[in-house]
């Protein structure tokens, strides 16, 4: 998963700007209130991915995750949109299929929050990666179900992102593919200008979980979710370091898109055999819905007056 770039320093955002993101949190706007999020949900989301087994791109397991991601989402009466693409690889051409959920909003224009479904292929040993690509896609899934009777001021839209692993290694253009396609896409079909922001959610199951500021992410939307770890009291988990990580957001970046990644890349099992359901907790999946449905609000009022 993900590619960890030379660490740097992120300044905090001045108070004006504080000031700005602060004010529509109390002012009981639409979107303010929102269905409990439930991480013993979301974490039995990913024991059924875990339980699937290796779901790398192209791969049989992850077509059956793709089974039972599109199988959960319609039985909250919600569709499952296929972006299905042809990568080309180190390895070849491999077939990868980018899952979208459409909530309606207020607005057309939308905000994405995504994550990856795919894991790491490994030959050498067996990979189910119940952190990384599980607890991202069991994350989605039940936000699926708290965000759809919500009054949502901006359509959301959820995406799965398939291909977000590197087939090889993580050089040159060998990872990240389908949000490279979900954006070049859009830009052919345009669409990209309706997309107002996007929140990426990656590794967030680790038990001692620890999200630090991704240094490239926007600052803006970087301080929202964070001022909100704040008053929820969990400012342990979201420190206040920084590190500059390439991961799917990058490529929203590049097309000016305001973008965040909360990532917890300091987990031990990261790409071992190791990153099996016993090292991730339904608690750290909580705490990061918590927190960024707090901030839901604080970003859709900041983006209603961009």
């Amino acid at each position: 998963m993900t590619h960890l770039r030379a660490p740097g320093t992120l300044s905090v955002l001045a108070v004006a700007v504080l000031a700005v993101l602060a004010g529509p949190a109390a002012s009981g706007q639409p979107g303010m209130a929102a269905p409990a999020f439930d991480g013993s949900r979301a974490y039995e989301h990913v024991r059924r991915l875990v339980e699937i087994g290796p779901r790398p791109a192209g791969s049989e397991g992850i077509a059956r995750a793709r089974q039972y991601i599109t199988a959960e989402i319609a039985g909250l009466g919600l569709k499952v949109v296929e972006q299905a693409f042809d990568a080309d690889t180190p390895l070849g051409r491999i077939p990868m299929v980018n899952l979208s959920i459409t909530i309606a909003g207020e607005r057309s224009d939308r905000l994405i929050i995504a994550g990856h479904y795919d894991t790491k292929l490994f030959r050498h040993f067996r990979f189910v990666g119940a952190n990384d690509g599980g607890s991202s896609a069991g994350f989605l899934i039940e936000l699926a179900r708290v965000l759809k009777d919500r009054r949502n001021p901006f359509t959301i839209e959820l995406v799965f992102f398939d291909g977000e692993e590197a087939v090889v290694a993580w050089t040159g253009t060998d990872h990240t593919y389908g949000s490279r396609e979900y954006v070049a896409a859009a830009r052919r079909q345009g669409t990209l200008a309706g997309v107002k922001a996007m929140l990426l959610v990656d590794m967030i199951g680790d038990r001692q979980l620890q999200i630090r500021r991704e240094a490239a992410s926007t600052p803006w939307l970087t301080e929202a979710i964070w001022a909100s770890a704040r008053k929820l009291g969990h400012a342990a988990v979201f420190v206040n370091d920084s590190l500059q990580i390439e991961d799917d957001h990058l490529h929203f970046l590049a097309a000016g898109i305001p973008a965040v990644d909360l990532i917890d890349l300091d987990y031990q099992a990261w790409h071992t055999e190791a990153d099996t359901l016993d090292h991730i907790a339904a608690e750290s999946l909580q705490t990061v819905a918590d927190v960024l449905l707090d901030a839901l609000p604080v970003i859709e009022a900041r983006l209603r007056s961009r």
